[in-house]
């Protein structure tokens, strides 16, 4: 499963179309798809979180198993030697321009495959719980073709091996979060509480676009393995993971964190419906692009 990351977030990806076009026609409208969709994700999750292990056992002993499953990269000797595991890496190049690549891939290591497991979790109890409380819902149908596009968005972001792909994800998962809180639009404050989400996000998107544009003219690659060699290169491995694309990180989760708290204080009702899992999955989101890039 480490080989075929890609499938993780694919599987939610194609329930979304299955839905969108045969949603209504079904017995259940749709959420039997999502959900089933949602519970192949989170086995080829723990598929997935089972091979990280028995690598990471293999190369080190079975000595190192549980600290390395949330690190990017895992070292011997308490982080300063030489790493004796490595991410699984697979990169397609789209197209290059003067020696610049841009492209689409899977990163594979310890924080991603937790990750993975966390909101395929996260999301299959959400897609479960959403078959009670949005009973007889006019939209239902469409609220989890939504809501399988929020889960591939987040997973693809999770899996991506370059900021650019990572930015992509980021970008699927703002406009999926507009779409499921703006669920009950007849209503003007829900309308409202969805533009102040979008707006809230796309506000915080700007630092992040920034850092990213900084950190390509500083490296000379959107490549996460080559902005880490970069910055460690820079200061060191003695730095205690704060590197340069750890600060860009940082930077843009004080800015989401700070913002988007506040948005879902006082949200109304479908903020209160479909607000939960979005809070939930961008915590897990930002706890993860804080140490993705810096192996912490």
């Amino acid at each position: 499963m480490l080989n075929y990351g890609w499938i993780i977030p694919a599987v939610p990806a194609v329930a979304f179309v299955l839905i969108l076009f045969f949603g209504k026609h079904l017995p259940r409208k749709g959420s039997e798809i999502g959900i089933t969709a949602l519970g192949a994700t989170f086995v080829l999750s723990c598929v997935a979180v089972y091979q990280w292990i028995d690598r990471v056992e293999t190369a080190s002993g079975g000595h190192e198993t549980l600290r390395a499953l949330g690190r990017s990269v895992f070292s011997a000797e308490g982080g300063h030697g030489e790493p004796v595991v490595t991410p699984i890496l697979h990169h397609i190049t789209w197209w290059q321009s003067n020696g610049v690549e841009f492209g689409v891939g899977i990163r594979m290591d310890g924080l991603a495959v937790m990750m993975c497991f966390v909101v395929s979790l996260i999301s299959l109890l959400v897609h479960v719980y959403s078959t009670a409380y949005l009973k007889d819902d006019i939209r239902y149908t469409h609220y989890f073709a939504m809501l399988s596009l929020f889960t591939a968005a987040m997973l693809t972001l999770v899996v991506a091996d370059n900021t650019l792909q990572i930015l992509l994800g980021w970008e699927g998962v703002g406009l999926c979060s507009f779409a499921l809180i703006g669920h009950w639009w007849e209503e003007g404050a829900n309308s409202r509480a969805a533009l102040k989400a979008f707006l809230t996000t796309r506000t915080g998107d700007i630092g992040l676009m920034i850092g990213i544009i900084i950190l390509f003219f500083a490296v000379g690659s959107f490549n996460i393995g080559a902005s880490n060699a970069y910055a460690a290169g820079c200061f060191g491995e003695a730095s205690g993971g704060s590197t340069a694309p750890t600060a860009l990180y940082r930077r843009y989760d004080f800015a989401t964190a700070s913002a988007y708290s506040t948005n879902v204080a006082d949200m109304p009702g479908p903020a209160r419906t479909s607000g939960p899992q979005n809070a939930i999955l961008k915590i897990v989101w930002k706890i993860s692009a804080v140490h993705h890039v810096s192996g912490s």
